[in-house]
């Protein structure tokens, strides 16, 4: 899905930081384990999306968000486990507001919000037991 420029240079130290302390609140969160590609897609990116996925330690359980600043593409690819409780059209709406925040030169906090984004919808719901 193409978007809005996104700096082309490396993250700093603290950008990657703050990230990473995103992606494990989030994998807390919601029981999925997340990961980030950032970087130069080859080929087309949708199907190197696919193929970082598919070589995740735990591909059903995880979520990927590739972005390529140069190609000003990001991609969003869910396992099946996943797929159970995040729609494709909620990890849309997480990558429209990456979009947004990168058409506003913010792409750290994109990344932080469509990555809280995509855990609030793939967390299970809560079940009420009765006993």
């Amino acid at each position: 899905m193409p978007v809005a420029p996104v700096a082309s240079g490396e993250l700093s130290a603290r950008e990657r930081a703050d990230l990473d302390k995103v992606i494990r609140a989030a994998e807390q969160a919601s029981r999925v384990e997340f990961s980030l590609f950032r970087g130069v897609s080859e080929g087309d990116p949708k199907a190197f999306a696919q193929s970082l996925h598919a070589s995740l330690a735990a591909p059903d359980r995880s979520v990927l968000i590739m972005v390529d600043p140069l190609r000003r593409v990001v991609e969003v690819v869910t396992g099946a486990d996943v797929r159970r409780t995040l729609t494709d059209a909620e990890a849309g709406l997480a990558v429209v507001a990456m979009q947004t925040a990168f058409a506003e030169g913010d792409e750290v906090g994109g990344l932080k919000r469509g990555i809280n984004l995509l855990a609030e919808h793939a967390r299970a719901p809560r079940s009420n037991h009765t006993a």
